[in-house]
């Protein structure tokens, strides 16, 4: 029976539909009621940080089915365009911005890949730097919020860890992924002077037509973050509020998403959400079979007779998160990995909230992680590119991305400093 799961696998079933039939094998197998699993379903409408995920995922949506993109793209042109590698720059905060608020860069390709591509072209950038910064310049705005992989994270683990909250997630993933921009961005300087791209003056008055043109779009940050921060709202209220800003500016303000396209919109958020709850109920089916199976022990007694060394053991962690990365999509990751490796990992001291930002680094750089990284593949069909030349593309940012990976890894302060 467990075969005809597999195949079933390869031959592309959806995820939650294999942890289902996983779940239900694995409970009968132990005379387990499998009405339990219904139980599990029921149990994530009493989670009030999953309230969050469908409000932020509209938000996203709302944005990258407007014309907000072209009017962050003009204003962090005209801000940054005057720079060396000013449009590359512009590029990777666009895209980190839009990954930040959809939750999948994959999503940020394809409503801005078109856009940008024959731009960076089009300026005389090398084609093989433009697919890079395409393809790869927005992997780490996961980290950033309100990103929806930092809030399944916090769902996941704060069973495990009560430190792990929505906030303090939100707080950790700063630094680091302001790093991982400035890096990035470092990159962009340099590809726009190898390219010897001339430079653009300033021009203040293009920045103020700019910034007058993106006006409404420009608070979208502080709400989400200032709200929730300054104590006034939790993560599911400021959620409703962004999603219902943003509903207000692009629906009746900027009048560009019409209201018959509301209910295309609203069920693409929704299949995403439901996609994900879906797979988080049956992943925790999965999970508490292989508690009552006394799993997780076995594990850490089996690498702690075997790995001593905490260094050691974050090294493994970073190449055995970069594989799963490449295997599987962030959502199914967290659920399927994060309850079996939080006690482990706590077993060699790393705090609970940085092990979180390891781990979302990681699977933000598996996506385009040669041969089999999920945005390699959108990026394919969305760019008309074959995938070997984007994964060569690629590997200059993943080498960047891997550097910054390693900082994030053995420097601890850097993700917990704004959370202590």
């Amino acid at each position: 029976m467990i075969w005809a799961v597999i195949i079933l696998a390869l031959l592309g079933v959806p995820m939650f539909a294999i942890f289902g039939a996983l779940a239900m094998l694995a409970y009968r197998a132990i005379d387990i009621d499998i009405a339990i699993m219904i139980g599990e379903l029921t149990r994530l409408t009493s989670m009030p940080m999953l309230q969050a995920l469908p409000m932020f995922a509209l938000a996203g949506y709302l944005l990258a089915g407007s014309r907000a993109s072209e009017r962050l793209l003009r204003l962090t042109r005209a801000a940054f365009g005057w720079m060396p590698g000013g449009l590359a720059m512009v590029t990777i905060v666009t895209c980190t911005f839009l990954t930040a608020f959809t939750g999948a860069s994959g999503v940020t390709i394809v409503a801005l890949g078109g856009l940008l591509l024959p731009a960076l072209l089009r300026d005389g950038y090398r084609e093989k730097a433009a697919l890079g910064l395409v393809t790869s310049g927005g992997n780490m705005g996961v980290l950033f919020a309100p990103s929806l992989p930092l809030i399944l994270y916090a769902v996941i683990a704060q069973p495990i860890s009560g430190e792990v909250t929505v906030d303090a997630l939100f707080r950790a993933g700063i630094l680091p992924g302001l790093l991982a921009l400035l890096v990035l961005c470092g990159y962009g300087v340099w590809a726009g002077l190898h390219a010897k791209i001339p430079r653009r003056p300033l021009e203040l008055r293009e920045l103020g037509a700019a910034l007058w043109e993106a006006k409404w779009e420009i608070p979208i940050p502080f709400v989400v973050l200032g709200s929730i921060y300054s104590g006034w709202l939790v993560a599911s209220e400021a959620a409703v509020l962004t999603a219902a800003y943003v509903l207000i500016v692009e629906v009746i303000i900027h009048r560009e998403i019409p209201v018959q396209q509301l209910t295309t919109i609203i069920r693409d958020a929704v299949l995403l959400v439901g996609g994900v709850l879906l797979i988080l109920g049956m992943g925790m089916a999965i999970t508490n079979y292989l508690i009552d199976q006394e799993v997780p022990q076995i594990i850490l007694n089996w690498v702690g007779e075997r790995i001593q060394n905490p260094l050691i053991f974050l090294v493994l962690l970073n190449v055995f998160l970069l594989l799963v990365g490449c295997i599987m999509d962030i959502y199914t990751a967290t659920v399927v990995i994060v309850p079996l490796l939080a006690p482990l990992a706590t077993r060699y001291g790393i705090h609970p909230v940085h092990l979180a930002i390891i781990f979302l680094a990681n699977l933000a750089i598996g996506y385009s992680t040669p041969p089999v990284g999920m945005n390699l593949f959108v990026a394919a069909m969305r760019l008309n590119r074959p995938l070997i030349k984007l994964a060569a593309a690629s590997l200059a940012l993943m080498g960047l991305m891997l550097a910054v990976l390693v900082l994030i890894t053995y420097w601890p302060a850097l993700s917990l400093v704004l959370v202590k």
